[in-house]
């Protein structure tokens, strides 16, 4: 097995996993190194390396699937106090299998998982600089400009 495309062989049925949600476009099932016990992860079935990639109706489904997962966690023997999602984008966000992958990890106080960074405090005109260069990227990104998209793409 190639470890790069794992998911697409565990789609096709040519590699083992522990099912827990399937449908014509999302497929669920356990991390086989999972971060805490119940780590569960959902994938599309049709493959795409990055996020740009990712069809955004699939992304968005990505994400629903997560939410009725992290509800079931709870519910199920994993007696979960918290879930983090967590999506890495790209080789240097942590990205080891390039084909999408939503991380739905349960949290239970003291498990030893977290964030491990230190974070900063921006002045504000650094953010605002930040968040034009942004805006300006998404508009030129997108068909139509930010009127074809709903939401408001605040000008400053």
């Amino acid at each position: 097995m190639d470890p790069y495309r794992i998911f697409a062989d565990i789609v096709a049925g040519r590699a083992p996993s522990s099912k827990v949600f399937e449908d014509p476009d999302v497929l669920a099932f356990m991390d086989i190194r999972p971060m805490t016990p119940g780590h569960l992860l959902v994938i599309p079935k049709v493959p795409a390396r990055s996020l740009a990639e990712l069809d955004p109706v699939i992304g968005g489904k990505l994400f629903q699937v997560g939410q009725r997962l992290a509800a079931a966690l709870r519910e199920s023997e994993v007696r979960c106090d918290g879930v983090n999602f967590f999506l890495a984008d790209g080789a240097t966000a942590g990205q080891e299998v390039f084909h999408v992958h939503l991380h739905v990890i349960p949290r239970t106080p003291g498990d030893g998982f977290g964030l491990r960074s230190r974070a900063t405090s921006p002045r504000r005109a650094d953010l605002d600089y930040l968040a034009a260069s942004i805006r300006g990227a998404v508009q030129r990104a997108e068909p139509g400009g930010a009127d074809a998209q709903e939401g408001t793409w605040w000008l400053t």
